[in-house]
């Protein structure tokens, strides 16, 4: 299951096609952070009525992509570097949970289903794809498939359908081209091994580890690029 299936499937809204075409825009930067959204500009790009149109964007409110502001109306959400490092701090906590319930519960065929994407993963990295590996779905791809085999409806609405847009929005808006594609991918196979054998306390382990160093990756990441454009600044 490809992540973030647009919502044209059988029995999608007006809605749904608005939600999934707007939030598609604003993560990838179309609608750039902080812009403010206007309901009649919105409604003729998408050719839909006012009704549809807020209820899409009040589902992207929801998923933490719009903020509404008295007096200014809705806008998207602006990014910073505290607000991705709490997003991390989160993901561990949560992705953890999931890693141990997909141990416990995932299917036989699931399993093998995300054995053969880590090696397809592991296939697009040797042909040098690293890049867009991170900067499209592929990694996320790679958790939404175990939050999906963990069975919780609750944790798949709060990573899948908020939380993994608002990350890939940063990564693309941000630039975040991570340098540890392939110590990733060595991490996500340890994490199937772990699913695979249904150890779920190993599996826990390991993908809290896993979100930590990404993490920690992404920390160093900033501080390099807020001490380069100090010098900058001072030169």
């Amino acid at each position: 299951m490809p992540m973030g299936a647009p919502a044209a499937a059988a029995g999608a809204t007006i809605a749904d096609r608005v939600f999934d075409q707007l939030r598609r825009a604003i993560v990838e930067g179309e609608i750039p952070a902080g812009s403010k959204l206007s309901e009649p500009v919105l409604a003729e790009r998408f050719a839909v009525s006012r009704g549809p149109l807020r209820e899409a964007m009040r589902r992207l409110e929801s998923s933490n992509l719009l903020e509404w502001r008295a007096n200014v109306g809705a806008r998207v959400v602006t990014l910073s570097s505290e607000r991705l490092l709490e997003l991390y701090q989160v993901r561990e906590a949560l992705e953890g949970m999931a890693a141990r319930l997909a141990a416990e519960r995932m299917s036989d065929g699931a399993v093998e289903e995300l054995k053969a994407l880590v090696q397809q993963h592991g296939r697009d990295v040797a042909r040098e794809c690293w890049q867009a590996y991170f900067q499209q779905e592929g990694d996320l791809d790679f958790h939404y498939r175990i939050v999906i085999g963990s069975g919780n409806l609750r944790l798949v609405r709060i990573l899948c359908d908020d939380l993994y847009h608002l990350a890939r929005m940063y990564r693309c808006q941000f630039g975040m081209k991570s340098d540890r594609a392939r110590d990733a991918l060595k991490e996500h196979a340890l994490i199937v091994d772990a699913i695979a054998g249904r150890d779920g306390e190993l599996a826990e382990w390991l993908m809290r580890r896993h979100v930590r160093a990404s993490c920690a990756n992404v920390k160093r990441r900033l501080a390099a690029e807020q001490a380069a454009a100090g010098t900058e600044a001072s030169s």
